[in-house]
């Protein structure tokens, strides 16, 4: 029979008699699991921890990606060359000097409704953006330029492509633009030459072409005259320059492309003729059945009016388009787009007089229409209004009963 060692240990008292032995081999047992207790607890912490970071880490991402679309607005229409850090200065040196003691020049003055047009367009920016850390508000700025830069280079690659269409089907050049060859295109190419040539110079005269293709004097193209592709017919009347200006065909397919839908450009004939109420109507049919609708910038924006600087957008966008330079720039040559952008910009926002003011507010309701298919009931005038059936039947009742009156 084997000998099993006690390593019981007596327990005497303080008077020497024994008492009930403790096992401290069975302790030993009983310690065991409660290691094991301890590292299940210790990878439990753990796994919560890299959770609480997994979590951490899609929240940014997300709040960055949301970031990044906001900003594919900012360069449409709120500034295409200005850096969103410029209008929040120029708001801030204004707000410094509430008592108005300094006079704003005008480039202050554009910074300034841009600043306004950014917080509109982004209502968030103002209260997130003066409540972040400065780091998180440099990350912030950040996104916000690389989804406005991405933006415009995706709207220069569509129109790329789109306007070489249209200009062969419209003007049927022999060769036909090229839609992936920018060289082919500029004052080399015929019809492309035709829409840069300056409003104020005629473009089948071959001595003007000669003279715009060597920039002769008397000939060079600047930021200083409108191209004819912003009239209305491609033709501008030297007698007054406004009229047809910024109507062009071309323009508003551009226009159409980028902030309702390609498809959507093909729908630019006739004034008010009703293409887009019974596209839209379409496109509210086939939401409300459950079908899934691509939304397009103007919805993701809520955007519901043309407005200056979104125009300004897409005339330098259709310059860049038909000229032959292969990447973006502000400068072309002789042609600044930073002063023809700004210049389209001050054509709408700062206008010599009242009767400028009320043409291209009228203008804006044009494109307005044209692109939204639909009027604004606030926009209509109160002359307008007088005329309509209700208040002139209003007038008349008045007008018999006062007749009725007089009568003896």
């Amino acid at each position: 029979m084997s000998h099993v060692e006690d390593t019981s240990i007596p327990h005497v008292d303080s008077e020497g008699n024994d008492e009930e032995q403790v096992d401290f081999s069975q302790q030993s047992k009983t310690m065991a699991p409660s290691v094991e207790a301890r590292q299940r607890r210790r990878i439990a912490q753990l796994e919560e921890k890299l959770l609480t970071l997994e979590s951490t880490r899609t929240v940014k991402e997300r709040q960055a990606n949301y970031y990044m679309a906001q900003g594919r607005a900012i360069r449409r229409v709120v500034a295409l060359f200005d850096n969103v850090e410029d209008l929040v200065t120029e708001n801030d040196r204004r707000y410094d000097d509430s008592d108005g003691d300094q006079e704003n020049t005008l480039d202050q003055d554009r910074l300034q409704i841009g600043y306004h047009a950014l917080t509109s367009t982004l209502p968030w920016f103002h209260k997130e953006g003066s409540e972040m850390e400065y780091d998180d508000y440099a990350q912030l700025l950040k996104i916000l330029r690389q989804g406005a830069d991405s933006a415009r280079g995706d709207d220069t690659s569509k129109l790329k492509a789109l306007v070489s269409d249209w200009v062969n089907r419209e003007f049927k050049p022999d060769p036909p633009v090229d839609s992936d060859d920018k060289h082919s295109r500029g004052f080399t190419n015929y019809a492309c030459g035709m829409l840069l040539c300056p409003a104020e110079l005629d473009w089948k005269d071959p001595v003007v072409r000669a003279g715009i293709r060597d920039r002769s004097e008397g000939y060079i193209v600047t930021d200083l005259s409108f191209p004819a592709y912003l009239y209305e017919g491609y033709t501008a009347n030297p007698d007054d320059l406004e009229e047809g200006l910024f109507k062009s065909k071309i323009l508003l397919q551009s226009y159409k492309a980028v902030f309702t839908s390609p498809s959507s450009a093909k729908h630019v004939e006739g004034d008010g003729d009703g293409a887009d109420i019974i596209e839209n109507n379409r496109r509210a049919r086939r939401s409300s059945s459950g079908l899934k609708v691509k939304k397009h910038v103007a919805h993701i924006i809520k955007m519901t009016k043309v407005t200056p600087r979104s125009i300004a957008y897409i005339v330098c966008q259709v310059r860049f388009a038909l000229s032959s330079i292969t990447s973006w720039r502000s400068v072309d040559g002789d042609f600044d787009y930073v002063q023809f952008w700004r210049t389209i910009v001050d054509f709408f926002e700062k206008p010599p007089g009242r009767g400028a003011r009320l043409r291209a507010d009228k203008l804006l309701e044009w494109w307005t229409r044209k692109v939204f298919g639909r009027s604004h009931r606030d926009d209509i005038s109160n002359t307008v209004k007088a005329n309509m059936s209700v208040n002139a039947l209003t007038r008349q009742r008045a007008q018999r009963d006062d007749a009725d009156l007089d009568s003896p």
